[in-house]
């Protein structure tokens, strides 16, 4: 597979002021290349804001609009809060060349974070892969990274996209299942995690040999993938992908 992207991870604090996230995160997208894969951090544009769900479920038809019109020359991969028939899900968005690609809600809620009593699961079977300019992509929403039968349902994927918001105190887990999700898949994995004081950053993209590109103090760490590498890796270290 002859195919070269380059891909864009974003490690970003998310402040209180919904707009000015917004306004942020648009800036940097705009600082990326075209036709470049960007993936920025779960719900980075509201957090988990609980008192505000309301709040942040509209302020999502804002930040849809406009990140379909960002996405007209680009991929851009992103959470956010949304409500649907009186419940709140935690959804994963694909904005590609100026439409929505591809959806799929959170299934796998994190009890120590409370998200069970605050959001609605949402199906399985919505965690399915996609396709984006002929590569074959799938997401993983943070706490789903623990499940290894979401793992067996992306495999064969070549690019993998991981956001989250995940605690400082399990960094050595979040850093150590994002590699072992390259190695194990042969896959690219594309993992962006918040930068807030409670959170671990470690954001990185990862090639299908398990090479970390990763860099804590950055805001945007990029890397030019070149796809044929997962056809190499996948036909001399051969595990029946």
């Amino acid at each position: 597979m002859m195919i070269s992207k380059q891909l864009y991870t974003l490690q970003v604090k998310t402040k209180q002021n919904f707009e000015e996230n917004l306004s942020h995160l648009r800036e940097l997208i705009i600082n990326c290349e075209e036709d470049s894969i960007i993936l920025a951090p779960e719900v980075c544009l509201t957090n988990f804001c609980y008192q505000r769900m309301e709040e942040a479920s509209e302020f999502a038809k804002v930040a849809t609009e406009t990140l379909l019109h960002l996405s007209s020359s680009k991929t851009i991969v992103l959470t956010m809060i949304e409500k649907y028939k009186g419940s709140y899900f935690n959804n994963l968005k694909v904005f590609h060349k100026g439409e929505l690609l591809h959806k799929q809600s959170k299934n796998k809620l994190f009890p120590l974070g409370n998200e069970h009593l605050h959001f609605e699961a949402g199906e399985f079977s919505e965690i399915s892969p996609f396709s984006i300019d002929g590569l074959r992509c799938g997401a993983i929403n943070c706490f789903e990274l623990r499940f290894i039968e979401i793992w067996q349902r992306l495999k064969g994927c070549d690019l993998l996209f991981v956001p989250a918001q995940w605690g400082k105190e399990r960094k050595d887990h979040f850093q150590t299942l994002t590699k072992a999700l390259a190695i194990t898949t042969q896959s690219f994995v594309l993992a962006s995690d918040g930068a807030n004081d409670a959170i671990a950053k470690g954001s990185a993209i990862i090639t299908p040999f398990g090479y970390v590109n990763m860099d804590d103090d950055k805001e945007i760490i990029s890397f030019r993938a070149n796809f044929g590498d997962v056809a190499k890796v996948r036909k001399f270290i051969d595990i029946g992908l």
